[in-house]
């Protein structure tokens, strides 16, 4: 595959050293790049077949340019899985339930049984949800 990985600016060094730090395991090109929520993603065009997240719901002042980002980004045939740890203190409950309400307003969500998982990894707080943009 070609990959892109992304993250925020201060983020791109420890970005490269993952990649280099795996890079035996690469069959495909893998680039880091600086993706802001919310900002242009003109660059990232056509949209990509498939869109890995994991744990990017934490805050809510992220949410509605982290939905922004996602719905630039997707095309029809996008397929997002979505992995987060579901936490249960402070706000956190908040924030997944009001994330979760705005996403359905243009994508369908199917989540992902645990039995699913990787039974290595997998863990009742771990969730996958499979997203694709709803069809007009």
């Amino acid at each position: 595959a070609n990959v892109t990985v992304t993250d925020l600016e201060e983020l791109q060094e420890l970005l490269m050293v993952n990649i280099e730090n795996n890079k035996h395991l690469v069959t495909g090109a893998v680039r880091a790049k600086v993706l802001k929520w919310g900002e242009d993603v003109t660059e990232f065009q056509p949209p990509p077949d498939y869109i890995l997240m994991a744990d990017c719901i934490y805050y809510e002042e992220s949410l509605e340019p982290l939905l922004k980002t996602l719905k630039d980004l997707t095309g029809p045939d996008t397929c997002v899985l979505c992995c987060y740890e579901q936490r249960t203190m402070g706000k956190n409950p908040e924030i997944e339930r009001k994330y979760f309400e705005l996403l359905q307003r243009d994508f369908e969500l199917e989540k992902i049984p645990l039995d699913k998982h990787d039974e290595e990894y997998r863990s009742e707080d771990i969730h996958i949800v499979n997203i694709h943009r709803k069809q007009t």
